[in-house]
């Protein structure tokens, strides 16, 4: 889980977008720019999402156009620079330039020589201007001659003062700047600053972190520290929301415990005691999964295979995040939370280059799909980037690489991504020849690399002061290529794209957008940039340099009133530091008047409404040479629309289907109510429907689709779940242990709650809110503990049981058990151990209904089930300190009748390989069938198969016999059905799955009566041998697909189990070791 992008590609929860620790300013080095921290004013908004780091792939399309265009006409302005050299520094191969940009004509420099043999600064010096660069004074003298200067830090809120850390090989200590950067005063550390956090509305409070990951606060800029806590994760600690938190001073940390492991502590920063902290968080968490970020707090909690996510909204208590139920992520990334929505990257079981997009409800619970296979790369340093763009200025739009059919497309939404469409490629090439580019088959594809260096622009940039213009890097063809590139704009927001230049340049918006500039790709020398004020039609060359310069970083605007731009560079590899000061006023001719604007109005392909609203803006006329200045605004007017289909995404647990409705997902129950809605209350029942955050339509179709108000119903209790707080079955003796309880369905304000810890104790709750922190209780006595929880109300009851183990460990256990078995006949239940452990292990098994479990130190257990029924198996697998539990149902009767069925092969596509998809798969195979009487059994792995089961009806009052030709009745139309290709489903929109029988007679019909054919004999004596193969199959741990499992048991040899396949897919059969899951209805 990471929260903004880059994506950290190590993912098990990694967050990263509080805007930390970050000195503002950009670092180089003499090959061009090595790291950066921070930036200024609105540099981060012009940046992409993602890096593209491997530039290979096909082009559909080449250009051939000679370099060179738009030369100087006459009696243009010319642009006015001058330049500086750091003399002295030529042998420093780092930079850090910073510019608060507030009317400030004072930059600050720190250059410095890295030594990456011992892995410290042994050389720096700090430059000062203050005439926005034309000259620069060494500082060194004010900060003391010998001392070593690592890290340059400005205070966000009061860019007048400073930090400068010393590099700790030397000394620990800071220096701080009250007139930026004019005086220091130097202050001694006792400890090494790795990071540093600013207060966001306190200029004086500020955090440190160690590197014996120890955090500090401090409320006088750094004079003096205090230490918070000590283990805190690295970049995992946060200041107080504004409006959120009620103490301003109030920090958010994750910590670790003695024992390893992690916690969620808050505490005020001066206030940091023990008995000062709080855990808003009842449980432990995921190291490096704590993330604060505006309305939201996110964390991941341990668990055992799968990731599970809390969000907590506004600092409401935690709720587990709902994604789609087999979206089953193995890698979770928050893009961005800013629009009152959470918009989440998920990398899913069945994906590896690719993740898929989310966007939640208001509250960050429940999300929903907005693009599929969106595309990643590996960026500098190994972080992998997720091809996401959002697009300045316009709310809701999103430029995004997906990856189809192994070619990856760009697709532009201006909905959040209720609906994408391909770029239209440009009409005509920059020498106005035609391009024969249809959609589909050919489109306009853009690089979205956002640069790590916030002084260079990346291969797209977009301005909030210039919406509609988007300039990017990219190719015309069938895919997204990184050969035979050129630059593209587009003045329209996105539908229409003109070709600017034939190579890459980086792009800059100057004077609020109203002008562009460009320069080539640092990786050759210029002294030449690129002006256009029409939006891209027309450019005109200017030199900044009298020798060509490697451009490093440029500062744009940093003083709105002041038409300055900073270059920075080198001449080569061992010369000096250079700063170019260019004033760009003169070429201003004078400033804009209402007659130089026009109007423009946002659509999408002649949509006017975007977002629900008709927006129009204000643009300079193209050609006009004159300053939009600091009171220009871009929005005209803005009108809400009639509310319409598109206006509307759909609900969780739906999907949209063919004919454009959204409807009910296979695994969804759309009458399920929250727990939360208690009775008296009111609830919104969902249409499938949900209005896409921050549109603006109003009327229309908005009533139709919008969630009805309605009354919570009575409702028993129902999923009750009881585990403990750290999720294991183990404690040990006298430990404080915590039972958390967990309710799917029914009223928690009208449902008391009962827990009795099985040692003679129990307590009682009157409703589940009570019962939120947690339920304590310590065990005085070592043994196995029955712990089970009552969730009652008027309408009925709910109970769960978990064993407790107060002294022991445990590891992983299968439980083989058949899905149906005769009434009175003997079978045999095997616990599967890995790894093996030779009579260490002891085995506990709860049969039936029974309250007390057998104990045994055999894997194997024979059991006669006296009644019809469903019913239950229970096996505990104890050995060292580790406790593992498996649960079976099995389906005891009379008699029955199976078959082997199939699926068509799209089945295999969208199987994950777990119970709860099986269970689902065979719910819906029964509910195709239209048959109360059965069980589907769907085996582990693929190809997809399962096993039906017909069993008889409970009322046998009008004989064995007729029931028996009922089944065969049954079971001929069922295979007759399946023969025919009528018994299908459908999975998905557009994945329709065929049911077939794989084998050509049903399996004869199974009961209680002691006769046996020869036939019947004989096959018994395979399986038999057929037992031993497996057997010594299982011995040698070879990987085994799948086994069909039924019995048929006689009174004198011990239970096999058979498939009931043909002698064509016999040679197929091999021992199942994955857990079967039977669904069906319970016979009581």
């Amino acid at each position: 889980l990471s929260l903004s992008l880059p994506l950290s590609v190590s993912l098990s929860l990694s967050l990263s977008r509080a805007k930390r620790s970050g000195p503002e300013f950009a670092e180089f080095g003499v090959n061009g720019w090595t790291g950066v921290t921070g930036m200024d004013a609105d540099a981060s908004e012009d940046r992409g999402s993602l890096l593209d780091a491997h530039r290979q792939g096909r082009s559909e399309f080449r250009w051939n156009r000679d370099e060179g265009r738009g030369n100087n006409r006459q009696g243009e302005p010319r642009l006015t620079s001058s330049t500086f050299a750091l003399t002295g520094d030529s042998a420093h191969n780092h930079a850090v330039v910073y510019w608060s940009g507030q009317n400030s004509s004072v930059i600050l420099i720190l250059t410095k020589l890295y030594d990456f043999h011992i892995g410290s600064v042994t050389e720096s010096t700090l430059w000062r201007s203050t005439d926005y660069g034309s000259t620069y004074e060494r500082m060194n003298d004010k900060v003391g001659s010998k001392t070593v200067l690592s890290y340059l830090y400005v205070c966000p809120t009061n860019k007048r003062k400073i930090m400068v850390l010393t590099d700790p090989e030397f000394e620990s200590s800071v220096l701080i700047s009250s007139d930026e950067g004019a005086s220091y005063q130097k202050y001694r550390l006792t400890f090494y600053v790795l990071s540093l956090l600013f207060h966001p509305t306190e200029e004086d409070w500020a955090l440190a972190y160690s590197h014996d990951q120890k955090l500090y606060s401090s409320v006088d800029f750094g004079r003096k520290w205090q230490l918070i806590h000590e283990h805190v994760t690295p970049n995992r600690f946060y200041w107080s929301v504004s409006g959120l938190d009620k103490d301003p001073d109030l920090v958010h940390m994750e910590a670790h415990t003695p024992d390893g492991n992690v916690q969620y502590v808050t505490c005020k920063a001066q206030m940091c005691t023990e008995a000062n902290r709080n855990y808003p968080f009842p449980g432990y968490i995921d190291i490096s999964s704590l993330v604060v970020q505006d309305d939201y707090i996110f964390i991941q909690v341990p668990t055992s295979g799968r990731a599970t996510y809390y969000v907590s909204y506004k600092r409401e208590s935690f709720i587990q995040t709902k994604l789609p139920k087999y979206s089953l992520p193995k890698d979770l990334h928050i893009v961005s939370t800013d629009e009152k929505q959470v918009f989440a990257a998920v990398q899913e079981w069945n994906q590896n280059d690719t993740y898929n997009l989310y966007l939640s409800d208001t509250r960050g619970i429940y999300f929903t799909l907005a693009m599929e296979n969106v595309k990643t790369t590996r960026g500098i340093g190994g972080n992998q980037m997720l091809d996401l763009y959002e697009v300045a200025g316009i709310k809701g739009m999103l430029i995004a690489n997906m990856r189809q059919d192994n070619q990856v497309k760009t697709y532009i939404t201006y909905n959040k991504g209720r609906d994408w469409r391909l770029l239209q490629a440009p009409a005509a090439d920059m020498d106005g020849n035609d391009i024969h580019c249809i959609l589909p088959f050919c489109s306009l594809h853009l690089q979205l690399q956002m640069s790590e260096n916030p002084y260079l622009s990346g291969t797209i940039s977009t301005k909030s002061s210039a919406p509609g213009i988007i300039v990017a890097t990219g190719n015309i063809g069938a895919e997204l290529s990184y050969n035979n590139v050129g630059m593209f704009i587009s003045s329209d927001a996105g539908n229409s794209w003109r070709q600017i230049f034939e190579e890459e340049h980086n792009m800059w918006f100057l004077d609020k957008g109203g002008a562009l500039v460009a320069v080539k790709q640092p990786s050759v020398p210029t002294s030449d940039l690129w002006v256009s004020f029409d939006e891209g039609r027309q450019w005109t060359q200017h030199s900044f340099s009298p020798v060509p310069l490697f451009v490093d970083g440029v500062l744009v605007e940093a003083g709105a009133e002041n038409q300055i731009m900073t270059f920075f560079g080198h001449f080569n590899q061992r010369s000096e530091w250079q700063l170019i000061k260019i004033d760009y006023k003169s070429i201003y001719s004078r400033k804009c008047t209402e007659e130089d604007y026009q109007t423009w109005h946002l659509h999408n392909q002649g949509e006017p409404c975007v977002m629900g609203q008709k927006q129009i803006y204000m643009k300079r006329r193209p050609g006009n040479y004159c300053m939009l200045g600091k009171d220009y605004s871009r929005i005209l007017s803005a009108e809400s629309c009639i509310c319409r289909a598109h206006d509307f995404e759909c609900d969780y647990g739906y999907e949209r289907r063919g004919d454009g409705n959204c409807r009910p997902a296979f695994w969804f129950n759309p009458s399920t109510v929250s727990r939360s809605c208690s009775q008296g209350q009111n609830y919104l029942n969902s249409t499938g429907y949900r209005k896409v955050v921050l549109n603006n339509c109003t009327k229309g179709v908005k009533e139709m689709y919008t969630a009805r108000k309605q009354q919570c119903p009575k409702r028993p209790p129902k999923g009750l779940l009881l585990t403990t707080k750290d999720g294991k079955l183990t404690a040990n003796l006298g430990s404080n242990m915590t039972f958390l309880v967990h309710l799917d369905e029914g009223d928690s304000l009208q449902t008391n709650i009962q827990l009795d810890f099985g040692d003679g104790t129990a307590v009682s709750y009157s409703n589940l809110s009570w019962t939120e922190e947690g339920i304590k209780h310590i065990y005085k006595s070592a043994g196995i503990f029955r712990v089970t929880a009552l969730a009652e109300n008027t309408l009925g009851y709910d109970t769960t049981t978990l064993f407790l183990h107060v002294t022991c460990p445990v590891e992983h256990v299968q439980l083989l058990t058949p899905f149906v078995v005769i009434r009175n006949k003997e079978v045999n239940i095997t616990a599967v151990v890995l790894p093996s452990h030779s009579r260490t292990v002891t085995y506990f098994w709860w049969l039936g209904n029974n309250t007390e479990p057998v104990i045994t130190l055999d894997g194997s257990i024979s059991y006669t089930f006296p009644t019809e029924g469903m019913h239950t198996i229970t096996v505990q697998v104890a050995a060292a300190n580790t406790i593992l539990q498996d649960t079976k149902a099995i389906a005891v009767k009379e008699f029955f009748k199976s078959l082997l069925l199939s699926f068509s092969p799209n089945l295999d596509e969208f199987n994950p390989d777990i119970p709860e998809w099986r269970q689902d798969v065979g719910r819906v195979i029964k509910k195709a069938l239209l048959q109360e009487q059965l069980l589907v059994a769907v085996f582990p792995g693929v190809p997809t198969a399962a096993e039906l089961f017909l069993l008889p009806h409970k009322n046998q009052s009008e004989g064995k016999k007729k029931s028996e030709e009922e089944l065969v009745q049954v079971s001929d139309k069922i295979v007759s059905a399946l023969n025919q290709n009528l018994v299908e489903f459908e999975l998905k929109p557009g994945v329709r799955v065929i049911v077939y029988n794989t084998q050509l007679t049903l399996a004869p019909l199974v009961d209680s009566n002691p006769r046996h054919s020869s036939s019947a004999m004989l096959m018994l004596l395979s399986v038999v041998f057929l037992g031993l193969a497996v057997f010594l199959i299982y011995k040698f741990k070879r990987k085994i697909p799948w086994i069909n499992i039924y019995a048929e048991v006689n009174q004198e040899k011990e239970q096999e189990m058979i498939g009931s396949v043909d002698e064509e897919k016999s040679h197929k059969i091999v021992q199942q070791l994955d857990l079967m899951l039977v669904v069906g209805q319970s016979e009581h």
